[in-house]
């Protein structure tokens, strides 16, 4: 075998080969690492879910535009496939990786961004914040959150020795940074996003140690531009209006928050049955995205609805554990920044739903139809694996130079 392996030319580059595939295999394990696992399993798990409702939220409305009832669901599953490769692959990259190409991921994401703006954008729902390339959609954000909350990290790292100072805390981080980031989003008129990029960044400056004064800071410019963008714009001071009013305008602008709750209510405590909605028979708009949540109570019904919650919530106490156990600045801004994004955003679309909050167009991460959040929040997930995964490392470490100390 070997010497015609050397004949061929080929036995060298097989070992080779063989060995990649091993690295990446052992690097994938989870081990004893439970955290590691459960983090896995909760993200695959919550995939599931978004795509056997996205197949049922879906079928109708695709019918309807001529893509076969299977359509939506179609799209989605493609890019699960073509996001858990890539969370897979995240996972398994050190921390080193992610520091070191930071600055080109952020760079990459405000150049995506920036391109709404030419022909290659377009406007969905008023917002520009979408990009059309041949039969792709693609949209930009979703990428530059990730770009951000990495690049956050790395900076906080890099300036580790400054922190404490305002100036240092805030350059380069807020100014320019993240509002060049959020300023690209909002010229799409896209504010829901931008609150949540808002609250990403306020989340990894918080977790990564950045002084209260700075973020006080932070925290009041932000209330005074969200107050001055609602009040500027009719549109969402009619949302807002919409939602302290109840039903008061229930034939225009309230005729998607009220049918969710009807929706909700329809499902009682065990549901209709999976594909028995009434609601997604173009009686809720968005019943597949931003309002997927009231499909899933009423088809699984209040058991089913707060299973999706409770499974955020033990996402939120595992991505907590990983911050307290990171083996440095970086890591806990990373997960710090994710958590906000992914835990907080999951939130907020549920509180959209039961009409806490006024609509903001926000998904449900990691279950609403749309291809780019999903890859996205894949991806995601794959970098706070990472960081789970060198925090044992580092933990492993610890109790080492320990053994040898004593």
């Amino acid at each position: 075998m070997a010497a015609r392996g050397g004949e061929s030319g080929s036995g060298r580059a097989r070992p080779a080969l063989a060995g990649a595939r091993i690295s990446l295999g052992a690097a994938a394990k989870t081990g004893n690492n439970r955290t590691v696992a459960l983090l896995w399993g909760i993200t695959l798990f919550l995939t599931g879910i978004g795509l056997i409702m996205v197949l049922s939220a879906s079928s109708v409305t695709s019918y309807t535009q001529d893509q076969g009832s299977l359509g939506g669901f179609t799209r989605q599953l493609v890019f699960a496939a073509l996001g858990l490769p890539l969370m897979v692959f995240a996972a398994t990259r050190k921390l080193d990786f992610w520091k070191r190409w930071a600055w080109w991921f952020f760079g990459a994401g405000l150049l995506l961004q920036a391109l709404v703006f030419t022909p290659l954008g377009f406007a969905v729902g008023g917002n520009r914040n979408w990009l059309l390339i041949g039969s792709i959609q693609a949209q930009p954000s979703e990428a530059l959150k990730l770009a951000l909350v990495v690049w956050i990290g790395a900076v906080l790292l890099k300036k580790e020795k400054y922190l404490g100072q305002v100036s240092h805390e805030l350059v380069p981080i807020v100014l320019p940074g993240a509002l060049l980031a959020l300023g690209l989003v909002l010229a799409g008129r896209d504010l829901g996003t931008v609150l949540i990029m808002a609250a990403l960044v306020i989340g990894a400056m918080y977790f990564g140690g950045v002084s209260f004064k700075s973020l006080g800071i932070i925290i009041a410019g932000g209330v005074i531009a969200t107050i001055f963008f609602v009040v500027t714009s009719e549109n969402r001071m009619k949302r807002l209006f919409e939602h302290s009013g109840g039903e008061s305008d229930y034939s225009g602008i309230g005729w998607q928050p009220q049918h969710g709750v009807w929706a909700l209510a329809n499902g009682g405590m065990f549901g209709v049955g999976l594909g028995g909605s009434k609601a997604k028979w173009n009686w809720l708009p968005a019943a597949d995205n931003d309002y997927i949540f009231a499909i899933i109570g009423e088809e699984l019904g209040f058991v089913g609805a707060m299973l999706v919650i409770v499974l955020f919530i033990v996402l939120a106490v595992l991505m907590l554990r990983v911050i307290s156990q990171a083996r440095d600045r970086f890591g806990r801004a990373v997960v710090g920044g994710a958590l906000v994004w992914i835990v907080g955003q999951a939130f907020v679309n549920i509180g959209v739903v039961i009409r806490i909050f006024p609509v903001l167009g926000v998904p449900l991460p990691l279950i609403s139809s749309g291809g780019t959040a999903l890859v996205s929040c894949l991806v995601t997930m794959g970098v706070v694996i990472s960081v789970a995964r060198d925090a044992k490392a580092y933990r492993e470490e610890l109790a080492q130079g320990a053994s040898v100390a004593r």
